[in-house]
């Protein structure tokens, strides 16, 4: 009887150090194809900003950053190009980040009819997955055509608003639903209504998922041209720094810097100017990227005060 026990007994520890050894093996093979992925992942991103600095940036000069392209003297600049793809993101953002942040808080702290929250989630994922040309055609149809506005930066601006509304209100809703409850409990329970609660308590709270969505945002406007040249179009004309000058950047066409990428590689052959812009906007992400983890940081230091 002691002998069929002791060989149960090795049996098991057999069985359970082969076990042992087989998740140990797996553990190995599992840690080693993340390793591989990281490195691959990071190799490529290397690669390619490295191969567009060095292709780009001996091609950046002064002159190209601060005049306006003439085909009389045969110089090309992308000053132009540089304001419009600025007054395009900040009128972006100027209309997306209100509506969305705001569709947001409804739908988190407000709306009680789940179905309903649930079909505006739904549609909100959908539109983020639909093509940028699709929305580039809509764009053309209901603000240049229906609206009057002709081929504008304002047209531009208001389609990227709609593409980017989705990524905005969701990133804001998540980070909204990871305030503890605990905090809304206790500011009502110390008499505040439900819009101070949420100015005071809430918002401060999700500053982080505002940001992310803001960067997401900005990272999607600077690389879009397919929306972009239905709506805004191509043209390099600089009006100059004042308030008109603006006013009428926005009300006419204007190529930002992705679309004056495409237009002097595909339509000019000029693919020195085109890895230039790149590395510009390679920079311009990485700087704001940059501003954005600043301005988490501060909000973060502020909160734990």
């Amino acid at each position: 009887m002691q002998n069929i026990m002791t060989e149960k007994i090795t049996i098991e520890k057999t069985k359970s150090h082969k076990i042992l050894k087989s998740r140990k093996i797996y553990s190995i093979v599992m840690y080693a194809l993340m390793g591989i992925s990281v490195m691959l992942t990071c190799s490529f991103v290397i690669f390619i900003i490295a191969y567009v600095f060095i292709k780009g940036i001996p091609n950046i000069s002064f002159e190209l950053l601060t005049t306006k392209p003439s085909y009389l003297l045969e110089k090309i600049g992308i000053l132009p190009d540089i304001l419009n793809t600025i007054y395009i993101v900040i009128t972006t953002l100027f209309f997306a980040l209100p509506l969305g942040v705001g569709a947001a808080i409804y739908l988190t702290e407000y709306a009680e009819n789940k179905k309903l929250v649930a079909m505006i989630e739904y549609a909100a994922e959908t539109l983020s997955g639909i093509p940028s040309i699709i929305y580039g055609l809509v764009g053309m149809l209901l603000f240049c055509q229906f609206f009057g506005m002709k081929t504008s930066l304002l047209a531009g601006s208001l389609t990227l608003v709609i593409m980017n509304l989705p990524t905005i209100m969701r990133t804001t809703q998540e980070s909204l639903k990871t305030v503890p409850q605990s905090y809304r409990e206790g500011a009502f329970g110390l008499g505040a209504g439900k819009w101070r609660v949420i100015r005071t308590v809430v918002l401060p709270g999700c500053v982080d998922g505002v940001i992310t969505g803001c960067i997401l945002s900005i990272g999607r406007i600077l690389g879009e041209s397919a929306a972009l040249l239905f709506t805004a179009g191509f043209a390099h004309a600089f009006y100059g720094f004042t308030v008109m000058g603006i006013q009428k950047a926005l009300s006419n066409s204007g190529s930002t810097l992705t679309v004056a990428l495409y237009v002097y590689a595909k339509e000019q052959g000029e693919f020195e100017i085109a890895f230039a812009i790149a590395a510009i906007l390679i920079i311009l992400t990485l700087f704001i990227n940059l501003l954005a983890s600043l301005v988490e940081k501060y909000w973060g230091k502020r909160r734990s005060l």
